[in-house]
């Protein structure tokens, strides 16, 4: 009998590492599931396969505890049974950085290509929501399709499937990235469950398979129909194979196939002869009614995105950067040291576990996790700034003595960088080894007259600081060839503004003795102390001013930011809002009839706590009453399962004390206006606020997302009934209009929402406190209520209407990265003072990374074009004489090499401490919101 419908049956099970169960007890659950697996591959030959989530870390977890089946394992998976990858675990979309997103997929087909290779498929199957770029990423991976559960179509409480309402005609659809790049998408319809448990006897399999084949076949284009036997944490159906023998034997037209995601592919593709809906951009349920978008999650447990936040810039931003300079320099690059600290890191992005939305326990090993990883890449930060710092010429802060202290400033943004450094550094040293007894040593150093130090440039010029005295210290060096060396010190805290130090290069300065500067032959250039040559920022009555803005401060605390350059004013900054949220980790949900709370009719505390000519703050402080929790129904709904829209709970009577200190400063030679946040909470069930209106009108705004940056509605689609337009952000979000914009940066913060207020609000979530995790049952979670004190930190950039091409978004993207200075001693070297190993330039490109290829040695440099429009990459540098000449060449996210970058000549000499140097160019075109990464070959 001739078969009109093919259904593919897909053995799988979706792991998450950690959820409702802390990671250990999962992890054990996952040791009897693999277990399980061998066993039954070992004995019937008619399982087929199955496919192992996506993620190789479940290798990684599963040999962890049962080394011993290493071999059977590798089998299976050489044989083709057992397919993996091609992701190292399944992160969020939207919550980690572009870079957390390729090292995943370096890190999955390199540990896939450990026992075979990689499943060339581009696995979502819960991810809350998919970035614009993924297309994009999937092609530079050498994938052409992305299956998928969310974003399209709306899902609601425990998984249930909506039957109408979604963008795409059919489950199968093509996607395109902002770039142009397409691929096959597959929409799990009927979710990633849809073929899980099927009956292996006659009268459960009849009633069964007449259900889901009429399912799957009212989403289907083709006659190939997709089923996904597996769910959360799903053992492994034993009995598959006689279960399909009974679906053949009930259904004779259907073939019924144990299959793979790469025969159903195949024959997909084979079969497709419907036009299928173009789907373009952002997955974000946009058409939706906005109830099951678990977009919330993006504020739950804000402190984990810090966490993360500052994790990835350490990584991305500063370690691996400095580790590279330092292999040019002939240092060993610690490839292992950095994969371990990824990984560690890369073990937080699951979606259940850096969206905040699983149990306590759960996010208490997180932190441990984020803290290890924050700790190899401070050591490996440390490592390779020593190093370089030891090969800087410093020779000519000898003239000022033996007292002399040099410091190198490293700037690791990507762009030449200025802005106020702070450090702790050593004004004097004495080794225990040296013999003095532990009361003349801190004789010694307690005598040192730190009055009479100051600092200057590698030119001599003088420059403003602010020396802190620490006091005596306990250190100790941990040389590489002797034993440890324990000192006692003299320890400041340096604070000062670095300006103009170059691109993914440094600057040197050093600590000196006044009197020794004071007889420098050739003078000292004392810096422009600050704006018309007055010694403070501090203007007017609570205001403060450069050369770029105006900063005035009001009785509630609210600021205003003047452009000088635009004219345009931005008023009531800084204003914060409280509401009630009787949600869950997954989604907020404000009660019904409740007003927010504001700050903007409560005075507040206001004094100056900076004034000097780098920078000047003021601090804010608000006491401020809101209810202490949700009352007592709240309790009561959640243990009943309540849905949360259909919640009728509100606020406590009970009040309890907020206190908000927030610091507003200004820099010198500052881009924005920065603003430091300490709260200190002990009410529940409510959500914080800080508002920031625009005035300008705009019906879209822009939004950094994964190398791409997003234009997205105000107002959100007819379909949306949740009055919450939150989104997800992660450096900033932009509101401009034809000639003003205003650009606000955070660490780590990453909702937001622009408010339909008719001022085009710009409001960022601080503080989201639940009590639940929610989703599939009720799950008490009493950490989610964030007790305590939290520190948040925003940068806001006015600027002239298009951040992209004027500056803005670097800004932004600066903010992110902190600062490394590193002490050194007086000595001589091969680079000079002020230097970078390279520079580039392009208009609308942002810089993303800079490291080592394991295999290849070359260097690899990424960048991404920020806007819609074709643009070009010009990237020089230097080459010594007796230097070969370097060669250039474009490859993919996985760092596979391509075609060859032709130079474009070679510049003038150019002298360089005493050395003739010339400098070569490359141009390498960007297409519209491409993501090109660079190879260079010595």
């Amino acid at each position: 009998m001739t078969t009109s419908k093919r259904a593919h049956i897909i053995s799988h099970t979706h792991w998450d590492r950690e959820w409702y169960l802390p990671y250990e007890k999962h992890h054990m659950r996952l040791v009897r599931l693999m277990d399980s697996l061998l066993d039954r591959l070992d004995e019937e030959p008619e399982f087929r396969s199955f496919y192992l989530d996506g993620q190789t870390i479940i290798i990684e977890d599963y040999l962890q505890v049962r080394p011993g089946q290493r071999e059977r394992l590798e089998h299976h998976i050489r044989s083709g049974r057992i397919i993996i990858g091609p992701w190292y675990i399944l992160q969020d979309a939207f919550l980690t950085s572009g870079e957390a997103h390729v090292r995943n997929m370096q890190t999955g087909h390199r540990d896939a290509r450990r026992y075979g290779m990689p499943a060339k498929i581009g696995y979502f199957p819960d991810t809350f929501g998919l970035v614009g770029q993924t297309p994009q990423l999937m092609r530079q991976s050498g994938i052409d399709n992305v299956f998928f559960g969310r974003g399209v179509k709306p899902t609601g409480f425990n998984n249930t499937v909506s039957d109408e309402g979604y963008e795409s005609s059919y489950s199968e659809l093509t996607w395109e990235g902002p770039d142009g790049s397409q691929v096959l998408g597959i929409l799990f319809a009927n979710w990633y469950s849809n073929g899980n448990e099927i009956p292996a006897d006659e009268a459960s399999a009849r009633s069964y398979w007449h259900t889901k084949l009429a399912d799957a076949v009212k989403y289907a284009s083709t006659d190939e129909l997709l089923y996904m036997n597996g769910c959360d944490h799903q053992p492994i159906q034993l009995d598959l194979p006689e279960a399909l023998r009974v679906a053949r034997k009930l259904h004779p037209d259907v073939e019924f196939v144990h299959s793979s995601l790469e025969d159903y592919l195949d024959a997909l593709k084979a079969s497709s002869t419907r036009e299928l809906s173009v789907v373009k951009g952002e997955l974000r349920s946009q058409r939706t009614d906005g109830w099951g978008t678990l977009v919330n999650t993006a504020s739950a447990r804000v402190y984990l995105k810090q966490m993360n936040q500052k994790g990835q810039a350490l990584l991305e931003k500063v370690a691996e950067p400095l580790a590279s300079i330092a292999y040019t320099l002939g240092h060993a690059y610690p490839h292992d040291q950095l994969d371990y600290a990824w990984k560690m890191l890369m073990q937080n992005h699951p979606h259940d576990s850096i969206c905040g939305c699983s149990v306590d326990e759960v996010h208490r090993e997180m932190v441990t996790r984020f803290d290890k990883s924050r700790h190899a890449a401070e050591a490996l930060i440390e490592d390779s700034s020593r190093a370089i710092a030891e090969a800087v010429d410093t020779r000519r802060f000898g003239e000022y003595g033996n007292d002399a202290r040099p410091l190198v400033v490293f700037n690791t943004s990507g762009w030449v960088r200025s802005g106020v450094v702070q450090m702790e550094m050593d004004a004097a040293r004495l080794y225990f080894r040296d013999g003095l007894g532990l009361e003349e040593n801190a004789s010694r150093m307690k005598s040192i007259d730190l009055s009479r130090y100051l600092l200057v440039d590698d030119q001599g010029g003088q420059v403003d600081c602010t020396l802190e005295d620490m006091g005596l210290q306990f250190g100790y060096d941990l040389p590489d060839d002797r034993f440890r060396q324990p000192y006692s010190s003299r320890r400041v805290k340096l604070t000062f503004e670095a300006g103009q130090v170059p691109a993914l290069g440094w600057k040197t300065y050093a600590l000196v003795k006044a009197d020794r500067a004071e007889r420098d032959e050739r003078g000292r250039a004392t810096a422009d102390r600050s704006l018309n040559g007055e010694s403070s920022l501090l203007r007017h009555d609570r205001g403060m001013e450069n050369d770029k803005f105006i900063v005035r401060i009001a009785d509630n605390g609210s600021f205003s930011i003047q452009d000088k350059r635009t004219g345009q004013v931005y008023n009531d900054q800084g204003i914060f809002e409280n509401t009630g949220d009787i949600g869950n980790e997954y989604m907020f949900r404000q009660p019904d009839g409740e007003a927010p709370l504001t700050t903007r009719d409560l005075r507040a505390d206001i004094h100056v706590v900076e004034d000097t000519p780098y920078r000047a703050a003021y601090e804010i402080v608000h006491q401020w009453s809101i209810p202490e929790s949700a009352d007592a129904k709240l309790d009561e709904e959640q243990r009943e399962l309540v849905y949360y829209p259909n919640r009728k709970a509100n606020r406590s009577n009970k009040t309890t004390v907020l206190t908000i200190r927030t610091r507003v400063s200004l820099e010198r030679n500052g881009e924005g206006v920065e603003m430091a946040v300490k709260l200190d909470n002990h009410a529940r069930d409510h959500r914080v606020r800080v508002l920031f209106p625009t005035d300008l009108e705009a019906d879209v705004h822009r939004v950094d997302s994964i190398f791409e940056i997003a234009t997205r509605d105000n107002i959100p689609a007819s379909e949306w009934q949740n009055p919450s337009n939150t989104q997800h952000q992660q450096c900033f979000v932009d509101v401009g209009g034809e000639q003003a914009g205003l650009t606000v940066a955070n660490l780590g913060l990453n909702e937001y929402e622009v408010l339909r207020d008719e001022r085009n609000t710009i409001a960022v979530t601080l503080l989201r406190a639940v009590g639940e995790l929610g989703d599939w049952g009720y799950f008490p979670t009493p950490e989610a209520q964030c007790q305590g004190e939290h520190e948040f930190h925003l940068c806001l950039i006015p600027h002239d209407g298009n951040g992209a091409t004027n500056g803005a978004y670097r800004t932004a993207y600066q903010f992110q990265i902190p600062w490394t200075a590193a002490q050194t001693g007086v000595h001589p070297g091969t680079l000079a003072s002020c230097h970078a190993p390279f520079d580039w330039h392009g208009e609308g490109v942002a810089f993303s990374s800079l490291k080592v290829n394991e295999e290849t040695g070359d260097l690899m440099l990424r960048w991404y074009n920020m806007t819609g429009e074709g643009t070009a990459l010009k990237v020089t540098l230097p080459k010594a004489d007796a230097q070969p000449r370097a060669a250039l060449y474009k490859s993919n996210i996985l760092e596979i090499p391509g075609e060859s970058v032709a130079p474009i000549g070679a510049h003038a000499p150019e002298k360089k401490e005493g050395t003739s140097m010339l400098r070569e160019s490359w141009l390498v075109s960007a297409g519209p919101c491409e993501i090109i990464t660079i190879g260079i070959r010595r």
